[in-house]
């Protein structure tokens, strides 16, 4: 998977996610968020906890605004399961969110506020997802994994929270089926997880062999003379 392609998908991702109401404002937050890359940063961004994962994404020069992005967008997905979001459902939803760790002066508290008022585009889900398949090809397997832990479990608390908020204390049967989609399409990130990683493996494997066959050839000329 090549460094363009990834940014590219990158910052569709991002225009999609700041796309909003009040551009001018979101504007000046982006670009404050762009210049946020270390670890606690991006741990305050997304409300991401492992350490080996935020650790991985500061290594790939990923900003706090893609890692907001990143996370954030699945637990919109699975709060407009249902097509609407009373009153009570969106506070009881922030709330699981600041349980989280998404503080409640935070940036990103403000822009799920915000996403919880208006619901997204399809455009928004498929950037998200095509984001991430390209992400894929830079982690290992393991590395996937542990994203999609972190995603998707992050997803799920907010949703079991605001059920128990809201006294049905279950997620319904539309917020599963977007979890499930979510889980399908980490299940593609995992597959392609290492891709780039084992193509550098084999291509030093190959020149290890290359420099083995030399080392051989000088060997047997040596023998010859």
């Amino acid at each position: 998977m090549s460094s363009d392609f990834l940014k590219e998908r990158k910052k569709s991702l991002e225009d999609e996610f700041f796309h909003k109401q009040n551009q001018k404002n979101l504007d000046a937050l982006r670009e404050k968020l762009a210049t946020q890359t270390s670890k606690d940063a991006l741990r305050k961004a997304s409300g991401m906890t492992d350490d080996a994962v935020l650790d991985k994404l500061v290594s790939l020069g990923i900003g706090a605004e893609t890692v907001m992005a990143l996370s954030l967008v699945p637990l919109i997905q699975v709060a407009w399961a249902d097509g609407k979001i009373q009153r009570n459902e969106r506070d009881a939803i922030l709330q699981g969110a600041e349980k989280k760790g998404i503080d409640k002066d935070s940036n990103a508290y403000a822009l799920l506020e915000a996403w919880l008022d208006n619901k997204p585009q399809d455009s928004l889900f498929g950037a998200w997802s095509a984001y991430i398949a390209a992400l894929g090809g830079k982690l290992t397997r393991k590395e996937a994994e542990q994203l999609e832990s972190q995603v998707l479990r992050f997803a799920r608390y907010v949703a079991e929270s605001a059920g128990g908020f809201l006294g049905i204390g279950k997620i319904s049967d539309a917020e599963e089926e977007v979890l499930a989609q979510l889980q399908t399409t980490f299940a593609k990130v995992t597959s392609q997880a290492g891709q780039d990683s084992d193509k550098s493996d084999d291509s030093d494997d190959a020149g290890d062999t290359e420099a083995a066959a030399d080392a051989d050839d000088d060997a047997d000329d040596d023998d010859e003379r």
